[in-house]
């Protein structure tokens, strides 16, 4: 699979707000849908997850917004993973309507002990299936 993964989707009007553009929330929630998708191709959906006693739990969202999304926009969220430590890892995406940037965001993961909920290190099954890449 690719190490930088394309994710698209059509705005829909339940994705704006009342200014009329997407909602900050959206992105959010994008970003979560893109870095699953991401996953499940990669060979790791929830139930894998889940067969090894552990999963990726988000630390942080850093989100910079460039240019508006509206109603009926294709988007495309790329997204890839910028860095794999022993615990965590960055996820990064960006937003893009016809080669417009519309805006860049990352995601500070932590791999935890599905059980305890505590940090442990991710697993080498799991940090080979990603691509460390890092794409601007």
């Amino acid at each position: 699979m690719p190490a930088i993964f394309d994710y698209q989707l059509i705005v829909g009007p339940g994705d704006i707000d009342q200014q009329g553009h997407v909602n900050n929330v959206e992105y959010i929630r994008w970003m979560q849908h893109a870095a699953v998708a991401h996953s499940d191709a990669q060979g790791w959906d929830a139930k894998r997850y889940a067969q090894i006693g552990g999963t990726w739990f988000v630390r942080s969202h850093s989100i910079e917004y460039l240019i508006q999304a509206l109603k009926g926009d294709s988007i495309i969220i790329r997204t890839w993973v910028a860095t794999l430590e022993r615990v965590r890892s960055v996820r990064k995406f960006r937003f893009e309507r016809k080669n417009e940037l519309l805006a860049r965001a990352e995601t500070l993961w932590v791999w935890i002990d599905l059980d305890s909920g505590r940090l442990r290190p991710v697993p080498v099954e799991v940090a080979d299936a990603f691509e460390v890449t890092e794409f601007d």
